[in-house]
């Protein structure tokens, strides 16, 4: 199996993303539209952690319906009622409520009066209280960690590369965020805190793959002076892309494991985190180096040849054009 992996490691594919960008442009377009319009016209399926109320997991001493749940809770004219069986026993279910319709009360006392009609046989395994106020400040406050989340990306990049980095960066990162959104907006996904740790985790995932492709194009810069753009940017996306293949397996197979054994506090997490590799690795690809051919790399490539660090980046690339020498040290193994 090592042998397997180094080999894979040491070849480097030919695949040229540049003659096919426009494609990967156009795709990226109207799965960004798509998204944005989803959000405009349906919105997001906010959960109890931003709409507020009430989040009851029941457990039946015997295997019950959904319905029978519900016909026992009608008397209390609940609003938004949602009652889903958790397993394949038909014992464990979910109540969601936002509270009652007609009488205004606590998150507590709706929960004392389901449990009162629900009877002392029925376990309650899990109740969650949010308020319709602490669920609106954790929308802000998730908005307001997400924006300041991608602008310390951007300014780490920056600093560590150049601005263009930092913008193309920005835009693939972004994109990322907007269609991972928007994939949960399509598909009806339960939007909590746990999506939002999901969607945080993975623009670090994502920029991440994005650093390592910058860092080998600016190697490039460096090595190959008289090469055309578009052929060194696609020497850098083809050199990292073996890289990026199996960093991005051995998180799937982590995630598939999750998303079907993690229970229904980790599926969402899991199922938004899984598409958003694919996304993340296309943004990398068809958006953030892509862009960069829109900027002047040679004047970034130059700018290691100047300054009061000039010589010795000189010194350090002749050094490594070198073959090895033997030591000569006389008390090495090597030379008793």
């Amino acid at each position: 199996m090592t042998k397997i992996m180094n080999s894979f490691l040491e070849k480097t594919p030919h695949i040229d993303f540049i003659k096919i960008r426009w494609y990967g442009f156009i795709l990226a377009l109207l799965v960004f539209a798509g998204s944005i319009f989803s959000l405009w016209t349906k919105g997001l399926d906010y959960g109890i952690d931003f709409k507020g109320g009430l989040l009851i997991e029941i457990q039946t001493p015997a295997p019950t319906q959904a319905a029978d749940v519900r016909v026992k809770l009608d008397s209390l004219n609940l609003e938004d009622l949602t009652i889903q069986s958790i397993g394949q026993e038909g014992t464990s279910f979910l109540i969601y409520t936002t509270g009652t319709k007609q009488v205004v009360q606590t998150e507590m006392e709706t929960y004392n009066q389901v449990k009162e009609l629900l009877g002392e046989e029925v376990a309650f395994r899990r109740v969650e209280m949010v308020g319709p106020t602490i669920g609106q400040e954790l929308i802000k406050k998730s908005i307001m960690a997400t924006a300041l989340a991608i602008l310390a990306i951007c300014i780490y990049i920056a600093v560590r590369f150049e601005w263009p980095f930092a913008l193309t960066s920005m835009v693939g990162l972004t994109f990322v965020m907007t269609v991972i959104v928007g994939f949960c907006s399509v598909f009806g996904i339960d939007f909590n805190m746990t999506i939002v740790a999901a969607i945080m985790s993975l623009a670090g995932y994502s920029v991440n793959d994005t650093v390592v492709t910058f860092d080998r194009v600016r190697d490039n810069l460096k090595k190959y002076h008289r090469m055309p753009i578009d052929e060194l940017l696609n020497k850098a996306i083809n050199e990292t892309l073996s890289r990026t293949l199996l960093t991005s397996l051995s998180t799937i197979l982590m995630l598939v494991v999750l998303l079907f054994f993690g229970g229904e506090t980790l599926f969402g997490f899991s199922l938004v985190f899984l598409v958003g590799i694919f996304i993340g690795t296309y943004a990398s690809i068809f958006i953030a180096v892509q862009l960069l051919r829109l900027f002047d790399l040679r004047k970034i490539g130059s700018k290691d040849d100047e300054g009061p660090y000039a010589a010795a980046a000189v010194y350090e690339k002749e050094a490594k054009k070198l073959p090895l020498q033997p030591s000569s040290c006389g008390s090495c193994p090597k030379n008793r």
